[in-house]
């Protein structure tokens, strides 16, 4: 065995092994890859460095827009409800001075009605008493003149004399008023 393996070994000393790359080859590889670093640091990366910081840059801008947008947002929201605070006060004192005027022209109107009746009250009772002083004197006219034909078929004689005649009316009006107060007062105390 040991004669077959020194050929092999004699074999490998000549003839290059296909697993192991030649030394210019390996320099040759170490110089292109420090060479191919060397391009990459110097153009892509500044190229991703440049496009992350703009990335970045967009990113933060737009938190920033959005944190400024939402305090506008806040700000208006606050605004708004300031706005709806006042107006929902000044929709209060509306109805509060609405209901005010309200009892007011209730107020005006039941006073002028009020008037209103008093003056029809008292229109109505100088009415009935003008009425009734007119009635009272057409009656005492007619009673008289009823009660003088009367007073003449009783006694037998003419009581044509107008001044006699009407005292005797008179006389007898002033009894049935003073009888008519006597009943009334009895009626009131009784």
């Amino acid at each position: 065995m040991l004669t077959l393996v020194l050929p092999l070994t004699e074999a490998a000393d000549e003839a290059p092994s296909p697993l192991l790359p030649h030394t210019a080859e390996i320099i040759f590889g170490f110089v292109f890859l420090v060479l191919l670093a060397i391009a990459f640091a110097k153009v892509v990366v500044p190229k991703f460095e440049k496009a992350y910081a703009d990335r970045t840059a967009a990113i933060e801008g737009g938190m920033n827009e959005a944190k400024q947008a939402q305090a506008e947002a806040k700000a208006a929201l606050d605004k708004y409800n300031a706005q709806l605070a006042e107006a929902r006060q000044e929709a209060a004192k509306i109805r509060e001075d609405a209901r005010e005027q309200g009892a007011q022209i209730i107020a005006e109107m039941r006073e002028q009605a009020n008037a209103e009746a008093e003056r029809i009250v008292t229109h109505a009772r100088a009415q009935i008493d003008a009425e009734r002083a007119q009635a009272v004197a057409s009656l005492r006219g007619e009673v008289g003149t009823m009660a003088t034909t009367l007073a003449g078929r009783i006694v037998g004689e003419s009581l044509e004399d107008e001044a006699r005649q009407r005292r005797t009316v008179e006389r007898f009006l002033a009894e049935l008023e003073t009888s008519e107060s006597a009943r009334q007062a009895v009626g009131t105390d009784g």
